[in-house]
């Protein structure tokens, strides 16, 4: 399966600069919160009727490309 990540693009117009699925202004922070939150794809996607699938894949793919950047992100033990 390929993913479309030309489905992320960032403008700072739109969203001050934040990496939004394409067309919209749906923030790809956005998709894994609500999936962490517990929502389901179809509950996302009935949501937001201008979102596909495919804009979903594109937002988890690009945030887990984020993530695998060399830096270190510090988890306080307190929070969880």
């Amino acid at each position: 399966m390929q993913i479309q990540t030309k489905l992320v693009v960032s403008n700072p117009s739109v969203m001050m600069g934040k990496p939004v699925i394409a067309g919209t202004r749906i923030t790809v922070e956005l998709i894994p919160n609500k999936l962490a939150a517990g929502e389901t794809v179809e509950q996302i996607l009935d949501a937001h009727p201008r979102l596909t699938r495919e804009g979903i894949q594109a937002a988890l793919a690009f945030a887990a490309e984020a993530l695998r950047a060399d830096v270190i992100y510090p988890i306080d033990e307190a929070v969880h």
